[in-house]
C-alpha cells in the first residue's frame, strides 16, 4: 500500500491523490521530485546508503530538490540524539540509531505526509517510543502519517485506525486519540 501511496508503484485500479495531485499523472522525473518534496518514507529495513555518513544519509533527499538543507540536517541529527554519531556509517550504528537516521531523513524536506512501514518492528521499547513520539509530533504540527503496523503500542498513537483483512477494509475507526497507552 505504501509503495502505491508513495508514488513508487502504479496502482492496478483507483486513484492516488496527495495534495489534490495524482502523482501517476506526472512524468517519472516529476514524480521523483514530487515525492522528495511532499512525502517522507520510513522503512522497516531503513534503506540507508551504506557508504554515507549519518549526516549525508539525512541529506540524501535534498539531492533531488537541489535545496541546501545542511543546517536543517544538522538540527535533525541533534534532535534525534545522533550528534556523536554524525560521521558514522550505517553499519556502525545500532538498530535504533539507524531508524532515527531514517526518520530524520524523512523529515528533511518538510513533507506533508510520512509513510512509515513497521517503523518500530526492529526496535526495543525505548526506541519505539521515541520514533512514535516523533511521528506524533509531526502529525500534531499539521503533517499526516500513514503507518502500517502490527504493533499494538504503535496503534495506540493513531488518530484513526483502518484494519485490513485479506486486502479489504475490515474496520475503520477512531484510534487512540493520538496518545500512547502510557500517557
Amino acid at each position: 500500500m505504501q509503495l502505491v501511496a508513495g508514488g513508487l508503484l502504479r496502482p492496478d485500479g483507483g486513484l492516488v491523490r496527495i495534495d489534490e495531485q495524482d502523482p501517476y499523472a506526472l512524468t517519472a522525473e516529476q514524480r521523483a521530485r514530487f515525492r522528495a518534496e511532499r512525502i517522507g518514507f520510513v522503512f522497516q529495513q531503513f534503506h540507508l546508503i551504506p557508504y554515507l555518513s549519518v549526516v549525508d544519509n539525512v541529506l540524501a533527499p535534498a539531492l533531488v530538490t537541489g535545496a541546501n538543507r545542511t543546517q536543517l540536517a544538522e538540527e535533525l541529527v541533534q534532535r534525534f540524539g545522533l550528534q556523536d554519531r554524525r560521521e558514522h556509517r550505517p553499519g556502525q550504528l545500532s538498530t535504533g540509531e539507524r531508524q532515527r537516521v531514517a526518520l530524520a531523513r524523512a523529515l528533511l524536506n518538510g513533507p506533508r505526509v510520512i509513510l512509515a512501514d513497521e517503523p518500530t518492528g526492529n526496535l526495543d521499547g525505548e526506541n519505539s517510543e521515541e520514533v512514535l513520539r516523533a511521528l506524533q509530533a509531526f502529525s500534531g504540527s499539521g503533517g499526516s502519517v500513514l503507518l502500517v503496523t502490527h504493533d499494538p503500542e504503535a496503534v495506540a498513537f493513531a488518530n484513526r485506525t483502518v484494519t485490513l483483512e485479506n486486502g479489504q477494509v475490515a474496520r475503520d475507526q477512531p484510534g487512540g486519540a493520538g496518545t500512547s497507552p502510557s500517557s
